[in-house]
């Protein structure tokens, strides 16, 4: 029994291997210049002289042939349509006359696309729906940090960072939503956190994360609105100095963040986390906070002194061996007070610095020895923008300068480090560090500010491997 079908679903085995022979006798041109008029009746022609045990060699022979006339002069396939269905009922014979009628060039298609399904291979319109749904790009977009990572899923996991990009690379956006940008990254669908693209047009960094500046000695760098994290200051009307080494200069720029020193703060406060999710740590602020007192006043040495002036005789010194060594410096504060909160700080020192190291010393009074707040081991802190793409740094940038104290002399906190949340390593786009020097019982003379000072030299030499 034969039953009903569309003419173009009526399976291969029919056609024999009789039908090829015939068909390349009866038409020897070349079949690939066949006109459209001429498809129904070389289909046919073959019908008409095919047997019904055909083998399998001659249907997939014939579908070759069927494959080329389908196919324009390129060899590009034209699109399918759909045909009506024809047949005839004959339940009562033992065999039949099947009439096949390929009325155009897109019926011929159609019936190829269905000799592709038979084999196993893409249908037409699967091939279609996938080229319908492959994003494309929109518009161009800008990178705007150093070492920001493009990612393989929307979020903050360690393990799907596919590369690293640099401040002025330029992207292709596809699509924005939730705070990630979708590019294309070998040819799939990749991301970027949206803090870090810009739609204007931005320097390139020619070697990064180094920056070579063509500030003279003395410039003075002020915060500006378009830099990234910028909007979430409230006091930056001050300004940070700018300095070159002389001849044996390294083209590495240290920003020295003498603690504390601004004044007329009046309770003014700035968000913890740039995302505005709380601390996950105590410290001056406690856990759970949002918002963080701009600039804190610090504490007082035994013997009254304020944290302040001792911070800003530190980087003086500090400054001065970075000189002497070939390192360009970035002081942020050279008088005690200077109109810059920690955010300021820290974005003034991602844009015009390689490391950014806060001088600090501790509030409690045991001479316990120096120490760096590291980044807290908290996942929900470390899979957070910037601190996910940086914090392994930070932590290098901090176990560097405790290497060189401890080289140098300096007693060491315990491990040498503490876990806290700090505003400074939450919004630092370059390697960054609050160093504790100690604590209000400690030696502040100027000989032992000397010796850190050869100590934390020692130690940034071994972070950017001088």
């Amino acid at each position: 029994m034969i039953r009903k079908m569309k003419p173009y679903y009526i399976p291969l085995f029919i056609i024999s291997a009789v039908a090829i022979s015939n068909l390349c006798s009866c038409h020897s041109r070349d079949i690939s210049s066949v006109s459209t008029e001429d498809t129904s009746y070389i289909v046919q022609e073959a019908m008409e002289n095919t047997e019904t045990d055909s083998s399998i060699d001659g249907e997939l022979s014939l579908a070759g042939q069927i494959s080329s006339l389908s196919s324009n002069k390129d060899g590009m396939p034209y699109s399918s349509s759909s045909s009506s269905d024809t047949g005839t009922d004959t339940s009562n014979n033992t065999s039949s006359t099947i009439a096949v009628t390929v009325n155009s060039m897109e019926d011929t298609a159609a019936y190829n696309s269905d000799i592709e399904k038979t084999s196993a291979s893409p249908s037409t319109e699967e091939t279609a729906s996938t080229e319908e749904t492959a994003p494309t790009v929109q518009h161009d977009g800008y990178i705007t940090g150093n070492d920001v990572k493009v990612r393989s899923t929307p979020d903050f996991e360690s393990d799907n960072i596919l590369t690293s990009l640099y401040k002025g690379d330029v992207i292709g956006c596809v699509s924005e939503t939730d705070g990630w940008t979708m590019i294309i990254y070998n040819g799939q669908p990749a991301y970027i956190y949206s803090k870090y693209v810009s739609d204007e047009p931005l320097l390139k960094e020619s070697e990064p994360p180094h920056y070579e500046h063509d500030y003279d000695s003395g410039t003075k760098v002020g915060l500006s609105s378009s830099w990234i994290y910028a909007e979430n200051s409230v006091i930056n009307s001050g300004y940070a100095t700018y300095y070159r080494a002389g001849e044996n200069r390294k083209k590495i720029t240290v920003c020295v963040n003498a603690g504390h020193g601004t004044s007329g703060v009046d309770g003014r406060k700035t968000l913890c986390h740039p995302d505005g999710t709380p601390k996950v740590t105590g410290g001056t602020t406690s856990e759970g906070a949002t918002k963080a007192i701009a600039v804190s006043y610090g504490m007082e040495f035994d013997d009254g002194t304020p944290e302040s002036k001792v911070t800003l005789a530190m980087a003086k010194i500090l400054k001065a061996k970075l000189l002497d060594a070939g390192y360009d410096v970035l002081m942020i504060r050279e008088t005690d007070d200077v109109q810059l909160d920690n955010v300021a700080r820290t974005v003034i020192a991602n844009n015009c610095s390689d490391c950014h190291i806060a001088l600090h010393w501790d509030s409690t009074s045991k001479d316990k020895g120096a120490f760096y707040m590291s980044v807290p081991s908290v996942r929900s802190y470390r899979n957070m923008e910037p601190v996910a793409s940086h914090f392994k740094e930070h932590e290098r940038l901090g176990e560097s300068l405790i290497s060189g104290l401890k080289d140098e002399g300096v007693k060491i906190f315990s491990g040498g480090s503490m876990e806290m949340d700090l505003t400074q390593t939450s919004y630092s786009t370059v390697p960054s560090i609050d160093i504790e020097l100690g604590d209000s019982a400690s030696s502040h003379s100027e000989s032992t500010l000397n010796q850190l000072g050869d100590g934390l030299l020692k130690g940034i030499d071994i972070f950017f491997r001088q």
